[in-house]
This record gives C-alpha cells, structure tokens and sequence, in this order.
C-alpha cells in the first residue's frame, strides 16, 4: 500500500510544479513583476507540491529501504511528466533521441537497483 501512496503523492506533486512551469513559460509575460506576481499567486500550490513529493519521498523510503533508489525513480517519473507537460502546453512530440536516452535512463535505472 505504501508503493500506491508513494507514487500517487510523488506523481501528483510533481504534475502540479511542471505544470505551474509549464503554464508560466506559456502563458506569462517573462518580465520581473508579472512573474513575480505569478509565483505568488501559486505559493499555495508548491507548498502543497512539496508536501505531495516530501510524503512520496517519505513513504517510499519506508516501502523500499533505499532513499537513492526512491529519488532515482522520482527522477524518472519526473522525466516523463516533463514531457507530457511538453505535449500539453507546447504541443511537442518526443523524438527518437529522446526515446533512446529514456530506455539509456530506463535500463540504468534496472542496473542500479540490482546488486
């Protein structure tokens, strides 16, 4: 159950600080007080992004025992949410490099956790 609520509380933390990003650099003027006033706006969204992907590293630990093992993997479920993120806001589609260094990721990942 603990893999269920890690992964959920690291995904949905991870979608909401990509996502502000991603709409920030789409949708917001890139001048200093625009942004600034943006990023204040959504304080309350961090927040609650950090305590998502603080419990999923937490809780992930617990499940697996291995804190290196749990931040390589949000790492590549951050990868993945990138890119969707990509799609979403700027209607980019992965090439094939990009499919090839996340199989390269993929598979060290694998390596990593086998000893």
């Amino acid at each position: 159950m603990l893999y269920i609520y890690s992964s959920s509380l690291l995904l949905s933390g991870l979608l909401i600080v990509n996502a502000v990003y991603s709409y920030q650099s789409k949708h917001i003027d890139p001048h200093f007080w625009t942004t600034f006033k943006f990023q204040l706006l959504v304080l309350p969204l961090f927040l609650l992004a950090n305590l998502c992907i603080g419990y999923g590293v937490k809780f992930g630990y617990k499940a697996l025992g291995s804190l290196g093992y749990v931040l390589l993997a949000s790492k590549g479920l951050e990868l993945f949410v990138s890119l969707l993120m990509g799609y979403i806001f700027m209607k980019e589609s992965p090439s094939w490099r990009t499919w090839i260094g996340l199989a390269i990721i993929f598979i060290g990942f694998f390596v990593a956790k086998g000893k």
